[in-house]
Order: C-alpha cells, then structure tokens, then sequence
C-alpha cells in the first residue's frame, strides 16, 4: 500500500543515511520503526486521552475539495485555494 507522510528534512535525511548505513530501503525502516513503535503501545490505554476538536459551524468542505484526495487538500491547506469543481457526471 502507498501513502504520502509528512517528516521534517532532518528526519528524512537522518532515516535515509540510517537506510543507507544498513544497506536496506527506507521503506524497510519505516516499517520496522512503525512495527516497534506499535509494538510498545499495544493494549496500553493509559496514555490515550479523548481530544475535543473545535468546529467552526461551516457547511463541510469547499466545493470541488475531495477529502479523500490527500495532495489535493494539502494544497488547498496550504493556501493554494480550493481545486475547480469536477463534473461528476464525467
């Protein structure tokens, strides 16, 4: 499966030369570091919290913005306005 994920340059550039050390993808390290980091959290529920998220009272998202489209709505997040609605009769 693929997906997009935000690191730091540093981060990135650190787990790319730990990869390189290793003779191994970043792939590989990203999974194992996913794995362990999984690993020690399982069943552990006193570090869970519920987080109340503030809504604005909008009507849902911009016309056009497809909230499954992560590029897309990053780009709108980042200031590069909301995507030309698509005809969804195409």
């Amino acid at each position: 499966m693929r997906t997009t994920v935000r690191l730091p340059d540093e981060v990135l550039e650190e787990a790319k030369q730990y990869a390189l050390e290793r003779d191994t993808s970043l792939t590989q390290i990203f999974e194992e570091a996913l794995r362990e980091h999984l690993a020690r959290h399982r069943g552990s529920t006193s570090e869970h919290r519920v987080v109340e998220l503030p809504t604005f009272g909008g009507r849902g998202p911009l016309p056009g913005v497809d909230l499954h489209d992560s590029a897309a709505l990053t780009d709108v997040m980042d200031g590069g306005g909301a995507p030309a609605p698509h005809d969804a009769r195409s």
